[in-house]
């Protein structure tokens, strides 16, 4: 066996693999995503050796498919995240994300006095920067800059 070229993940049949995750934001891609509520078979590693993002994360999804709506939602924590979508083994497409213009019920606002931090009201933001994520509240109209950015 060549020791450059080694599967450090299984290949799957069908399905989607998302690769390029930085490592620490593994948990909330999958939380995103809702792939801890799915009974689809699932492989992941982490802190894989990447060039690009020093230590990467990759998620491989058997038999799953995902609008582009969904997976644009990662592009908050994985901004530089590549889908391969393969059926029979083989790449068929690539994918890359995107910022969505509009973020809705999965990030929590910054401002505790929101509205949307006291009652069961769904978060809603239109983003105003794709590059360093900048989200404005529809409510209260404050920004949540990226490092303030939280997963519901």
């Amino acid at each position: 066996m060549n020791d450059k070229k080694h599967l450090m993940v299984s290949a799957i049949k069908d399905g989607t693999v998302i690769d390029h995750i930085p490592a620490r934001n593994l948990f909330k891609v999958i939380s995103i995503l809702g792939l801890n509520k799915i009974e689809n078979q699932i492989t992941f590693g982490t802190n894989l050796e990447s060039k690009k993002l020093g230590k990467k994360a990759i998620i491989k999804i058997a038999n799953l498919f995902f609008p582009e709506e969904d997976i644009n939602k990662i592009a908050l924590v994985a901004p530089d995240a590549k889908l391969n979508i393969i059926r029979d083994y083989a790449v068929v497409e690539k994918k890359v994300v995107q910022v969505p213009d509009e973020i809705v019920g999965i990030v929590k606002c910054f401002n505790p006095q929101c509205i949307t931090n006291h009652e069961k009201i769904t978060t809603r933001f239109t983003v105003i920067q794709k590059k360093e994520v900048a989200l404005k509240c529809h409510y209260c109209e404050k920004i949540t800059d990226q490092e303030h950015i939280e997963i519901l």
